[in-house]
């Protein structure tokens, strides 16, 4: 049996959809620093405290419903051609937001690199998630 290929979380949030996935938005809550041209095909740099960053690449954008990349499989060579997806979907409810995030491609991944990287992606989407929702609260 394979490993599993993806990753998925559902968050409720208070705001509607359209304060969400906006660049701004985006920026706010993604990282500890994010730059995102919000596009099909813009690029777009998210960092985290310490030395950790990301390039994405935009690949599908409907606002306010809908915000999907690829990004670089953290661990592997920078010319490895490999990358997930990660795809944001939002639907309007009871005035606020229902979330879904799914980072798909991990199969893709090498047996001994794979574990590390799916609970550290695991991981990582719960926390994000809990920022996101931390910081509309604040708004």
């Amino acid at each position: 049996m394979g490993f599993p290929d993806r990753i998925e979380r559902t968050v409720e949030l208070a705001q509607p959809p359209a304060t969400v996935c906006t660049a701004d938005g985006l920026s706010a809550w993604f990282g500890d620093e994010a730059e995102i041209d919000l596009r099909p095909g813009g690029l777009g740099r998210v960092a985290w405290i310490g030395d950790r960053s990301a390039e994405i690449r935009v690949a599908r954008v409907e606002e306010p419903a809908v915000f999907g990349f690829t990004w670089q499989v953290d661990g592997m060579p920078e010319d490895d051609p490999r990358r997930t997806y990660v795809e944001f979907t939002l639907h309007a409810r009871d005035g606020g937001t229902r979330l879904t995030v799914v980072e798909s491609g991990f199969a893709q991944l090498p047996d001994g690199q794979y574990p590390a990287t799916y609970r550290s992606h695991l991981e990582g989407w719960a926390r994000e998630l809990d920022e996101l929702a931390a910081s509309l609260d604040g708004s």
